[in-house]
């Protein structure tokens, strides 16, 4: 089984920036979609943003782009999101998430493996 554990989470002020990671392990990524989730208090899951792991072909919720950078490290076995002019409505826990292939790639339901989450808070 593949396991995914996320690191990078914390708390900034407006305007600033974090780098959240997330360590792969279990297997061979080729084939796979990598994605970062987010969860709000009171909100559903929302997509942020997802890579091909082999391509590295990207993809972005309106809401992040320009601000959010998705990014792997296939020697690493590392997906990473660089996150600057972070905002409060930025403010929610982060997930990992993984998938072979890209359909329905902006529903969480469709989603094989999922690490734990890591909080992100932005004080306003």
């Amino acid at each position: 089984q593949v396991q995914l554990v996320e690191s990078g989470g914390g708390l900034v002020q407006t305007g600033g920036s974090l780098r959240l990671a997330c360590a792969a392990s279990g297997r061979t990524f080729s084939g796979y979609v990598m994605t970062w989730f987010r969860q709000a208090p009171g909100k559903e899951r929302e997509f942020v943003s997802a890579i091909s792991w082999r391509g590295g072909i990207t993809n972005y919720a309106d809401s992040v782009k320009g601000r959010f950078t998705i990014s792997r490290d296939s020697a690493k076995s590392t997906l990473y999101l660089q996150m600057n002019s972070l905002q409060p409505e930025d403010t929610a826990v982060y997930y990992c998430a993984a998938k072979v292939g890209g359909l329905g790639l902006l529903r969480p339901s469709t989603y094989e493996y999922w690490g734990q989450g890591t909080q992100v808070t932005v004080s306003s």
